[in-house]
């Protein structure tokens, strides 16, 4: 029987981005799962036919409303494709009859790409997840997993928790960023730091912050020393933060459901020590993880939307004004971004025929190097990914992590 037709609302973060999307901004983050043996596609593409329909918010295509974009459930199944370019690359979601994600392998790994427009890194990992479960099941492996479906799943969650008549967060002001060129169109590179986490953790545990704060201290000690080594003209350093929401708020969305935290250090004030930059990390994030301060942001993303200006403004007019507003209220105001998507677990009867699991940050021309890091089992791996063909910031960073007398295995799709 087929399923009644639906369609869905783009929440609150998703809005943006099909208005801003680019060949050079794809909007499209990656989250993949190394396999110890090599993937079957035809067994891959029925473990994707059978679980897509526990997905209906996925299960979807992108149509044009006259004011906003929107979501409309498709009877059409996604096919997996085999991979064979860069990743994270322009989707053409926008096209009729294509979905906002795809499947991909190649020789051991699955990797799932998604725009934002649909989901988070944390709605990517579930359904990643749901896809090897049901994998390995048709391989004839039973995983001792039964998962609940809530009716949370397809709640814009940012509504939920909107609350009015509380003040905007500060503004931020225009921050450095890094004096390279940009690669051709298409071109998209990965380095990828393989670690052992606890080696990490231990180094966090000297100075009494968390990985997140230690691996974000670290970031920004590496683009301190560069700042040292090329003199150029100076702003603050901003790093933008994702901050999964579903920590702090009770929701289930498979949504997006974050907001940016914005840590900020001036280098024109000085040179600053290691133990200053994570004192002051801690002490940010001990502020800036509230309720109170993600409420101001919240409130602020939609706010913006509920403005009866932008409600009105066409959606012709929308898909021109906004790259340049994005790249002016957002983009310009970060130097980069880092993103920490913690550890993943599977259940015991198949974690032992998963090597690894890897993210790949979302491609941006105003923050031409991002960098997401993700753990399993006694691995962490570290990801940056750049528009540019320099890798000083990637040798700085991992440079100082062996100067720990922590070893550091190096990948890349580099030539």
């Amino acid at each position: 029987m087929k399923q009644k037709r639906a369609w869905y609302k783009l929440d609150n973060a998703g809005k943006l981005y099909p208005s801003i999307t680019s060949t050079r901004v794809s909007t499209v983050f990656r989250i993949s799962a190394s396999l110890y043996n090599p993937v079957d596609p035809e067994i891959l593409q029925k473990a994707l036919n059978n679980i897509i329909g526990r997905f209906p918010y996925f299960k979807v295509n992108l149509k044009r409303g006259f004011f906003w974009y929107y979501f409309e459930y498709t009877e059409k199944y996604p096919q997996v494709q085999k991979e064979t370019y860069y990743p994270c690359m322009f989707m053409l979601y926008k096209n009729k009859n294509s979905f906002p994600f795809r499947v991909l392998y190649f020789n051991n790994r699955i990797s799932v790409e998604f725009s934002h427009s649909i989901t988070d890194g944390m709605g990517g990992i579930h359904f990643l997840k749901s896809l090897l479960i049901e994998y390995f099941r048709l391989l004839g492996i039973q995983p001792e997993f039964q998962e609940k479906i809530s009716k949370e799943e397809a709640e814009d969650a940012f509504k939920r928790y909107y609350v009015k008549n509380i003040p905007k967060p500060a503004k931020l002001k225009k921050a450095f960023h890094f004096p390279f060129k940009l690669n051709a169109k298409g071109e998209y590179y990965i380095i990828t730091g393989i670690i052992p986490v606890n080696m990490l953790l231990e180094e966090a545990k000297k100075y009494s912050a968390s990985l997140t704060q230690f691996l974000l201290a670290l970031y920004f000690d590496t683009i301190q020393e560069f700042i040292r080594l090329h003199p150029c003209k100076l702003l603050p350093v901003v790093i933008n933060l994702p901050v999964n929401l579903r920590n702090i708020f009770p929701s289930k969305t498979m949504r997006n459901f974050f907001i940016s935290l914005t840590p900020q250090i001036d280098f024109r004030l000085g040179s600053y020590s290691f133990e200053e930059i994570i004192n002051y990390i801690r002490n940010y994030m001990a502020i800036a993880l509230n309720k109170k301060h993600i409420s101001q942001h919240i409130h602020l993303n939609v706010k913006r939307e509920k403005t009866i200006f932008i409600r009105l403004i066409p959606l012709f007019l929308k898909n021109l004004m906004m790259p340049a507003l994005y790249n002016k209220f957002a983009e310009r105001n970060y130097t980069t971004g880092l993103s920490n998507l913690g550890l993943i677990t599977l259940p015991k009867s198949i974690e032992n025929l998963v090597e690894r699991f890897e993210v790949y940050p979302p491609p941006s021309m105003g923050n031409i190097i991002k960098v997401t890091t993700i753990s399993y089992k006694d691995k962490i791996y570290i990801s940056f990914g750049s528009l540019t063909k320099n890798t000083e910031i990637e040798k700085i960073f991992f440079r100082k992590i062996r100067k720990m007398n922590i070893p550091v295995k190096i990948e890349t799709n580099r030539e």
